[in-house]
Parts: structure tokens; sequence; C-alpha cells
């Protein structure tokens, strides 16, 4: 990794840490696509090792809001899932999968605009586990079902929950993805040289999480998701 890489990988992962420790969402939308121009190879274990720190930080720091229940299930079902995610990235080529799961994104956006408020049951959260398991595993990014099952939840559930989520099965998939020969350690070593970036994005969304509202974090949620589903549509 060249300095000029590297550089550019600090900025954009505090950019990211700091958005994610703030609302709960968008670091590997922030990451996947510039690492993916730099450096093709850095995704998706590039991305999923550098959530690890993040996420565990972000769960602690707002354990006292954690949904276990709802954890629970969606851990469950992204567990279930994870191997599904590894067949998809051998089976199918990465521009298809991205304009599929960019379309389905979008379309869920455009529904929760117009459908009244909800509160997440046992369907919901498994339906989002499985959707992120495959997806995660494949490209990186899995946020886009969870934030719009949590879209009607307070702030500090959605960044507890998520994170919690988010720290299963992120292990997961790297063990999987190291068990099956598709990842190599190196690319640990890439993801622990941006640990400072990371400390700092996180430290400072420590300033400005408790400040997001319910309201302001659903427009956040579905901005977040429409855009994310638009980035995995035009391969971005």
């Amino acid at each position: 990794m060249t300095a000029q890489t590297l550089t550019v990988l600090a900025l954009t992962v505090a950019v990211a840490a700091f958005v994610q420790g703030s609302s709960g969402l968008g670091f590997a939308l922030i990451v996947a696509p510039v690492a993916g121009m730099l450096d093709p190879h850095l995704v998706p274990v590039f991305v999923l090792a550098s959530m690890i720190p993040l996420n565990l930080y972000v769960a602690w720091r707002e354990r006292a809001s954690l949904d276990l229940r709802g954890a629970g299930w969606i851990t469950g079902a992204r567990l279930a899932a994870t191997p599904a995610g590894l067949a998809v990235l051998w089976m199918i080529p990465e521009r298809g999968l991205g304009v599929f799961v960019g379309v389905s994104t979008v379309l869920a956006a455009v529904v929760s605009l117009a459908a009244p408020a909800f509160t997440p049951g046992r369907a919901a959260y498994v339906g989002a586990g499985a959707v992120t398991g495959l997806t995660e595993t494949a490209t990186g990014v899995g946020g886009p079902p969870l934030a719009l099952v949590y879209q009607h939840r307070p702030p500090a559930e959605l960044r507890s929950t998520v994170a919690a989520c988010f720290l299963v099965g992120e292990v997961a998939s790297l063990a999987l993805l190291f068990g099956t020969g598709k990842a190599q350690a190196t690319e640990l070593g890439q993801a622990a040289l941006l640990l400072p970036a990371i400390a700092a994005g996180a430290w400072l969304s420590r300033l400005v999480h408790h400040r997001l509202d319910a309201r302001r974090m659903r427009l956040f949620v579905l901005v977040f998701a429409l855009v994310s589903g638009l980035v995995l549509m035009l391969g971005v």
C-alpha cells in the first residue's frame, strides 16, 4: 500500500467512523466505493475488518439501549445466510449482485416513505438479518436492511442494535472468508494500520451522537438507504 493510498484511506475511514459513530450507519457505504477504486482487493475483507473495532465501541457505548430480542433474531438469520453470501460471491458477477441489491434497497426505501410507522416483529428481524448476511459477506455493505427495520425506533436503539448485529456478522463473515481461502492475513494488517483513523472518527462522534432526534434519524436512514442503493446499482 503506497503512502498516498494509505492517506486517502485514513481520511475516508476517519470520516466514515464519525458518520457511523454518530448515526449508527454509513461506514461501508463511504469506505467500500473508495477502497474499491483504490484497490479492488480491499473489498470486502478490509471493509469488514475495519468495522469491527468501531462497532464494538458503539455497541458498548450505548449498550443500555440494545434491543436484545431483535438482535437475537437478526443475528441468527444473519449467520444462517452467511454461507449463501459466500456462494453469491463465487457464482454471481459483482455487477449483477450490485444491481439486484441496489434496486431492492431503493424500492424498500421508497415504500418506507409512504408506509405508516411500525414496530418491527420477528418476520422483519429475520428478513433483515438474512438479506444482511447475504449482501455484507458478498460486498461488505449490509446496513440498509437493518436501517429500514429500525427507522421508527429511538436513535440510541438503532445505533446499539445495528452495531451489535454488525459485530457478530463481521466476525462470522471474515471467519468464513478466511476458511475458504477468499481472504488473506495481509488484508487484516492493512485494516490495523488505520486503527488510529477509526479511533479519531469514533471519538469525535461522541460530541454529536446524542443530538440526533428520531425525526432526523429517520430522514437520515431513508436517505442512506436510497444513496446506498444507487451506489450499488451504478457500481460507483
